[in-house]
């Protein structure tokens, strides 16, 4: 049984065989057909935050794979005084083959895996989204094929999508570049522990967005306020002024492919001429959530 709690809990080459089990289904999906391969499986979906792609994708990868879902919101009382996050997991595993959980704590994630007997992906959290990294480099290995000696540019704030980011980019050996306002970018326990995992990783920061964008095959980013952050709004509004991705910035590297999670506040990290033009992809990277998440149920359950 494996949990998939942060990118690290795969290897380089795990990623790759997810990603080619990831292209056959999507190549049949295309064709109108549906690989039946969790048939009679179960996920359960628990989730303490809004969620539109992360939901939508996983319940229709489990149903596309002949499986089912069913979603838990606040109503079940997961992290709440209602029960303990233990015996919340203890009881879902009965219930459940795998847990899908998006939560405001990786901590109540870390808890929920060690009570479960079943496996526990995070579906995002406060520290990491492992499923969105994974799902942003299949989308840049559709356009270029190879991986490997690339550079990903982030620009905005060093959160838990770049932390994501710069560990796939590291295991698949693709130059990661953060450009953050000084006090936004990694923290020290974050850089400690990618030198720890990846000493040979190409892992830059800067406080220049135009330098870090210059040699980018991807130019990637995100809100700069999160969910949980609305306090520090107005003050990150400021901060981030400078990084905004705009059609200025785009023209230092008019070869790369623009990125965003979503959702996006338009105009603020991004402006509708970049997320609109010819460069952006988002929307296609919005659809491979729900293919690279069908490549990861099969490889986690499929026998």
């Amino acid at each position: 049984m494996r949990h998939i709690l942060v990118p690290e809990d795969l290897s380089a080459h795990e990623i790759e065989a997810i990603f080619a089990i990831s292209k056959d289904l999507e190549t049949k999906y295309a064709a109108g057909l549906r690989d039946a391969l969790l048939p009679g499986r179960m996920l359960a979906l628990v989730f303490e935050k809004p969620s539109l792609r992360t939901r939508v994708s996983f319940e229709a990868a489990m149903a596309h794979l002949g499986g089912s879902s069913v979603f838990l919101g606040a109503d079940a009382g997961f992290s709440s005084s209602r029960e303990s996050v233990a015996d919340f997991g203890r009881v879902l595993s009965e219930y459940a083959d795998a847990i899908v959980c998006r939560s405001k704590s990786h901590d109540t994630i870390s808890a929920l895996a060690a009570a479960a007997s079943v496996p526990v992906i995070n579906g995002l959290s406060d520290y990491c989204h492992p499923c969105q990294a994974l799902a942003d480099i299949y989308t840049f290995k559709q356009h270029v094929g190879r991986i490997a000696g690339h550079t990903l540019a982030f620009v905005g704030d060093g959160n838990n999508v770049a932390r994501s980011l710069a560990v796939v980019c590291g295991l698949l050996g693709m130059r990661f570049v953060l450009a953050a306002p000084q006090g936004y970018e990694f923290d020290e326990p974050f850089r400690n522990h990618l030198k720890s995992l990846l000493p040979n990783a190409e892992i830059v920061e800067t406080t220049d967005a135009v330098a870090a964008v210059k040699d980018a095959a991807v130019v990637y980013t995100d809100v700069w306020a999160s969910m949980g952050q609305e306090k520090e709004r107005a003050r990150r509004l400021e901060a981030f002024a400078p990084y905004q991705v705009n059609e200025a910035l785009m023209k230092h590297c008019p070869d790369a492919i623009f990125m965003h999670c979503l959702p996006a506040r338009r105009g603020e990290e991004v402006t509708d001429g970049v997320i609109d033009g010819p460069q952006s992809v988002v929307v296609e990277e919005a659809a491979n959530r729900m293919h690279v998440q069908k490549g990861l149920l099969a490889w986690l359950l499929a026998k």
